[in-house]
């Protein structure tokens, strides 16, 4: 555990180009230069949970950016494991990186790849968690672990997430290659947002809105939209619950003005 440092992504990436064998988990207390998905600043006050792992070929080169599903699952793992019986469905996951409580951003994933002197494969996943606080000026619903569970510290919670990843990662490992990562796709999706109420992407030329239909063999977002099945690399997405899409049909003109 260290007090503070820049970012927990780059300390692991930093051991791993050092010769790290992995796994080699970095955790902080306070990050000074978090960062997010596309170089976003990353809010990091303390309380919170910043923690990354350095892996060394956990997978060909081709597979790794897929494993970003593996991350996410193994976090709502973790978060289940800690949360008061009876609030498992209160948590989901969002494409491509994101953990949801009630709808509002819990946590965020991060991976990177990094070059081995050695030619094998590194990489980092990195785990920001607002565990007592979230940011109060984001652009997106927020939310917090202490939301639901009060009292569970960062501590507890990073014990429960460096578990659930060591059981996601030999189960993945342990897989047959020309299966495990069309399965891995299909557990992520069974824990996704958007499915039913439908999501609003932004993309470089605009918006795609639909419903959350799957995830092709390269892992990029499949949405069913009025045009039929769209395929997104990149993109933010805004969940639509049902409720807000029920409100919108039967008002049909509100919001156009």
């Amino acid at each position: 555990m260290r007090a503070v440092t820049g970012s927990t992504n780059d300390d692991a990436a930093a051991a791993l180009r050092a010769g790290a064998s992995g796994p080699l988990w970095i955790v902080a207390t306070r990050q000074e230069a978090g960062r997010g998905r596309l170089g976003r600043t990353w809010a990091s006050p303390e309380g919170n949970l910043y923690a990354s792992v350095a892996l060394v070929a956990p997978c060909p080169m081709r597979e790794a950016p897929q494993l970003g599903y593996l991350a996410g699952l193994a976090l709502l793992d973790a978060v289940r494991a800690v949360a008061p019986e009876g609030a498992a469905g209160r948590f989901a996951l969002k494409w491509p990186n994101d953990l949801l409580l009630d709808g509002g951003k819990l946590a965020g994933i991060l991976l990177d790849g990094v070059a081995r002197a050695d030619g094998r494969t590194g990489l980092v996943m990195g785990f920001g968690v607002n565990v007592v606080a979230a940011p109060a000026d984001a652009p997106y619903a927020v939310a917090r672990l202490a939301d639901v569970a009060p009292g569970i510290g960062r501590e507890r919670l990073f014990l429960a997430l460096s578990d659930a990843l060591a059981e996601r990662l030999t189960a993945f490992a342990g897989a047959d290659p020309q299966v495990r990562l069309a399965r891995l796709r299909e557990a992520w999706l069974t824990q996704a947002a958007g499915r039913e109420g439908g999501a609003r992407v932004r993309v470089a030329d605009g918006f795609k809105q639909g419903r959350v239909a799957g995830l092709d063999g390269q892992g990029r977002l499949l949405l069913e939209t009025e045009a039929g099945i769209e395929t997104i690399e990149a993109g933010d997405m805004t969940i639509i619950s049902r409720d807000m899409r029920e409100r919108r049909d039967s008002h049909p003109h509100e919001g156009r003005r």
